[in-house]
């Protein structure tokens, strides 16, 4: 019996562990540093919420003298809708978390060839966001109720942004760059090129547009956060593909293999 399973299991193990245990592993042990590293970067800025908020109030004024202030009005007929903006505020809370891990598994699963291309742009993406949080902190939107923003997703969940639970995980003045529209611009990229379904594709090509909806018409982002999360990306894209691709061509690059090299077994 025992000989007879020894087959499925190989299977299964290659399956959910295409280079072994121990790739797996050092794959999430890679995301808690970076996630520790956001950890150092909230405590950096401890005790600059007066340089954050003046920040916000310069973004603020950039805004308005190039007239693009349109968040205000965003979050406002978000809200008229009623429903719109409880949507948009559960998919704030859930959509960044959720949907980047199981993209992750997905392919790291289903197409393992180029999941340590996306793993170092969302790691080179980080790396840019925490100079960022550390360098400009910037206070969001929603803590700016003088201009009519309100705090959509506390008023859903019923959590203020005051909450020890929320301070203790959240930075709050990491605003600068969104690193909402960031993630979802590279796996936006990269899924519109991995799924096959028609409607699979169609939904990450425009998954990043709703991504900056969001957090915009939830108070959480200016449209200049977005914009520096879309630029981070880019950057991120071009640190894996022009150099670290370049390192480890075998391993780091997206797509198919490269012609004659060999299976890369070891972990990356």
């Amino acid at each position: 019996m025992l000989p007879d399973l020894l087959p499925d299991l190989r299977l299964l193990r290659h399956r959910f562990f295409p280079h072994g245990y121990l790739d797996a592993v050092w794959q999430i042990v890679l995301f808690l540093l970076v996630y520790y590293g956001y950890r150092l970067a909230r405590g950096a800025v401890d005790g600059h919420a007066a340089a954050a908020f003046q920040h916000g109030r310069d973004l603020i004024s950039l805004e308005r003298g190039t007239h693009t202030f349109i968040e205000p009005s965003v979050q406002a007929w978000t809200t008229s809708t009623g429903w719109l903006i409880d949507v948009t505020s559960y998919m704030y809370v859930h959509f960044h978390f959720t949907l980047t891990i199981s993209a992750l598994l997905y392919i790291y699963l289903c197409h393992n060839r180029s999941f340590y291309f996306v793993r170092n742009m969302l790691t080179a993406a980080m790396v840019i966001a925490l100079i960022g949080y550390v360098v400009f902190p910037t206070a969001p939107p929603r803590f700016f109720p003088e201009w009519g923003f309100t705090d959509s997703v506390a008023r859903f969940t019923g959590v203020p942004d005051t909450s020890a639970t929320v301070n203790a995980i959240f930075n709050p003045f990491a605003a600068v760059p969104s690193i909402h529209v960031c993630f979802a611009l590279i796996l936006g990229w990269s899924l519109t090129r991995l799924v096959r379904s028609w409607w699979a594709r169609a939904f990450w090509a425009v998954y990043p547009l709703i991504m900056t909806f969001v957090v915009i018409s939830t108070g959480n982002h200016f449209w200049f956060d977005a914009f520096t999360g879309a630029l981070t990306a880019g950057a991120s894209a071009l640190i894996a593909w022009t150099l670290l691709a370049r390192v480890r061509p075998d391993v780091w690059s997206f797509g198919p293999r490269p012609s004659g090299a060999p299976p890369a077994e070891a972990t990356a």
